[in-house]
């Protein structure tokens, strides 16, 4: 079974106190989710981030299928990072940082991600045909959504990039 990476950069002009208590409010993963995802938050976003926290959502990968989609907060380093990993999901493995920074002008978060796929080789099959396109999309989504709450540093693009192992 394939491993895969997705890397996600994106600078905003505000302060990391800022930047952590938007990003590491679970409430607002919703915000930055594009509609048609169908995400809602079902328990464990009514406290601040923990170690240990389990979170639950329905989410809809495809139109027409709702799933619910499990994750633990392993990891916390208040103001710095902290790590969400999928219990139960879609994905076979979802593994994934989030890390806060300061940089001349504001703050850059970068988000690496690693999973895996389901269901063999038609997983891997349906990698660059659905899943990168749409984890693509949702990133692209969030992105402007971060602009638009907070504005965009220029000259500080956003960059994406998937490996595979």
């Amino acid at each position: 079974m394939k491993l895969y990476q997705l890397r996600a950069k994106q600078s905003m002009p505000i302060s990391k106190i800022e930047a952590w208590d938007f990003l590491s409010d679970p409430a607002n993963l919703k915000v930055i989710t594009p509609e048609h995802m169908g995400f809602h938050i079902l328990s464990g976003a009514d406290k601040d981030m923990f170690p240990g926290q389990i979170i639950q959502y329905t989410v809809k990968p495809f139109p027409g299928l709702s799933t619910k989609w499990v994750t633990e907060i392993t990891h916390v380093k208040e103001g710095e990072y902290f790590v969400d990993e999928q219990r139960f999901g879609p994905y076979a493995l979802w593994h994934h940082k989030h890390f806060i920074k300061e940089i001349p002008g504001g703050v850059e978060m970068e988000d690496i991600i690693d999973y895996k796929i389901p269901f063999g080789i038609l997983g891997q099959l349906a990698h660059p045909l659905i899943v990168k396109r749409q984890l693509k999309q949702i990133f692209d989504y969030r992105e402007g959504k971060l602009i638009e709450i907070f504005g965009e540093i220029i000259g500080r693009p956003k960059s994406i990039e998937f490996k595979s192992f």
